[in-house]
């Protein structure tokens, strides 16, 4: 199991739309994956997860990956929201 600690830099958020793209990347890896917000541990592959998460614009993440590829997907992962998840 991999754990990281990221800050949510962009603007709104982990809302909608940005939480869109992070379920997106997330479902690519046969990992299991979790984001864990406020002492609450969400699967990172449900939308409805993250958006329960309510997370706000400086919050702190932690994203933890266990599995065969988890080294990838938390490094692709905390790349995509230190990005802002590419929404510019």
């Amino acid at each position: 199991m991999v754990q990281q600690t990221v800050i949510i830099i962009n603007k709104y958020g982990l809302h909608t739309r940005p939480a869109t793209v992070f379920v997106t990347q997330a479902t690519k890896f046969k990992s299991d994956i979790f984001v864990i917000y406020n002492g609450v541990r969400v699967n990172a592959k449900s939308i409805l997860g993250l958006l329960i998460l309510a997370v706000e614009p400086g919050a702190e993440i932690t994203i933890e990956a266990d599995g065969n590829d988890e080294k990838e997907a938390i490094e692709k992962l905390v790349a995509l929201t230190k990005n802002k998840f590419n929404l510019g």
